[in-house]
């Protein structure tokens, strides 16, 4: 009961920080967008990874940052009795099939059971390229490269952590369904031994009600140090605040014993309105 209870307490006093920080936000972009001719306003739009293991094919608009900014409280997995972490992701689209990826968790909170920690995550550089691009009869297909260049100290989720990740990605858009899936190719090391870890991933998402949308996401990694596999469901809603702006909730239930058992998330997806490149 103690350790749901201060897990309890991290991810309330996270959450509290959202609800406060996200009105301010919404007002300040409100305030910058106001300056954008409605004409620029309706070409922009944000292109979400968030808030499901599957990354989009497709890139983000040329030229412009984008941010994908979050929470993610998990409970009972291999290495921790719950953890809250702060992650990050910054995409950047160089061309309109070349796109430049930064990915972080800069502060994770961990009960360890005999003890509690504070500690970095880890930090990885990336780059996404697109093959094939997509249109109503067939799918966008991208190819995407990670190498982790900081490992952190924090403890893992049931995924593990990576050296090096090659991604295969398909997006396609049928009627009002769009569709992600990747096929992931890892390299994990432990006490110098190097073993290939393997995962796919598929994400629905579908409209309700105006800005309002639903995501439902299935997911699996093989374990190759456990011998074991990690799978899970992950389901929540987005809002379209405004087109640059996606706010997302929602949580992860694992499915296998080995699998982290709840995961609960909160965030934001935010594109700059100033054109960088």
């Amino acid at each position: 009961m103690s350790v749901f209870l201060r897990a309890l307490g991290r991810w309330t006093f996270c959450s509290a920080v959202f609800v406060c920080f996200i009105p301010l936000t919404c007002f300040c972009f409100a305030q910058t967008e106001s300056k954008q001719s409605s004409e620029a306003q309706e070409e922009l739009a944000a292109n979400p990874g968030r808030p499901t293991v599957s990354t989009p094919a497709t890139l983000t608009p040329v030229g412009y940052l984008q941010f994908e900014t979050g929470i993610l409280g998990a409970q009972h997995s291999g290495e921790f009795a719950d953890r809250t972490a702060i992650n990050e992701v910054a995409k950047f689209a160089i061309t309109k099939r070349l796109q430049v990826l930064v990915a972080s968790e800069p502060a994770v909170f961990s009960d360890l059971g005999d003890r509690h920690s504070r500690d970095p995550g880890g930090l990885s550089l990336g780059a996404q390229a697109v093959l094939f691009s997509g249109n109503e009869r067939r799918p966008t297909i991208s190819i995407s490269y990670f190498r982790t260049v900081y490992d952190g100290t924090a403890p893992d989720l049931d995924i593990g952590s990576s050296r090096n990740s090659a991604i295969v990605l398909f997006s396609a858009d049928i009627r009002k369904w769009h569709i992600d899936t990747n096929y992931l190719f890892n390299e994990q090391i432990a006490n110098k031994v190097r073993r290939a870890q393997f995962g796919q991933t598929l994400s629905v998402a579908h409209p309700i009600v105006g800005k309002l949308s639903w995501t439902g996401e299935l997911w699996h990694f093989t374990q190759p140090f456990q011998n074991g596999h990690a799978a899970g469901f992950l389901t929540g809603p987005a809002y379209a605040v405004t087109p640059r702006l996606v706010l997302d909730i929602g949580f992860n239930r694992g499915l296998t014993s080995t699998s982290t058992r709840w995961e609960f998330f909160t965030g934001f997806t935010y594109l700059l309105p100033k054109k960088l490149w």
